[in-house]
């Protein structure tokens, strides 16, 4: 065993166990570290907007004498209103505003990536990228896979005869696509966790080799 003589190793290292121990039951040790993570957390995040959005949008031009930024400052500061009860009602402006504006930037874009790029995806980029018997029929699978889960989704007419039958269908191919999502999930996580203890055995305890 080589202990590590960082003393930053040592402090990763005990808030690591102070998490773990969550696995028992909740306690202080735990909360602590709960607490401390958010905390910091919003303030790096409070710091990382101002420096990468406060400063260089509006404050920064302001300086240089444009003074039209002044105006989403006074939208922004509008959101604080909630907390004034007698001019509560000043913070639907930067609300409408923002579903305003948010709303012409977000159908194009979100067209472009969910219809789109979906629609391109289901059958002609398996064949772009592997022209060959294989690619057509997974180019087809996926394509009759993608209209057997809308049919699931075609509410006006009751689910009877072929379209009941296409419908079960594409609930199994839902029940797959979730399994494979949740199974992702899971090996994702299962890698933070090996990576925690790699940590803990290697770089703090030095048991492991890499």
């Amino acid at each position: 065993m080589h202990l590590s003589t960082d003393p930053w190793v040592w402090v990763a290292a005990i808030l690591s166990l102070f998490i773990f121990s969550f696995l028992y039951k909740d306690n202080p040790l735990y909360k602590f570290a709960e607490h401390l993570l958010v905390g910091i957390s919003a303030g790096y995040y409070l710091a990382l907007y101002w420096h990468n959005g406060m400063y260089p949008n509006i404050i920064a031009h302001v300086k240089d004498g444009n003074l039209w930024y002044l105006f989403p400052l006074f939208l922004g500061l509008l959101y604080f209103a909630i907390f004034v009860p007698k001019y509560a009602y000043l913070i639907r402006w930067p609300i409408a505003f923002l579903l305003g504006a948010g709303s012409g930037i977000a159908i194009p874009a979100t067209f472009q990536a969910s219809i789109y790029k979906q629609l391109e995806g289901t059958l002609l980029n398996p064949l772009n990228t592997y022209p060959s018997a294989l690619a057509v029929f997974n180019a087809l699978l996926i394509f009759f896979g993608v209209l057997l889960v809308l049919t699931y989704f075609f509410f006006s007419k009751e689910h009877k005869g072929v379209l009941g039958a296409t419908s079960r269908v594409g609930i199994w191919i839902l029940m797959i696509g979730f399994g494979a999502s949740f199974g992702y999930t899971v090996m994702a996580r299962v890698s933070l966790l090996i990576g925690r203890l790699h940590f803990l055995l290697g770089t703090w305890l030095g048991l492991l080799r890499f």
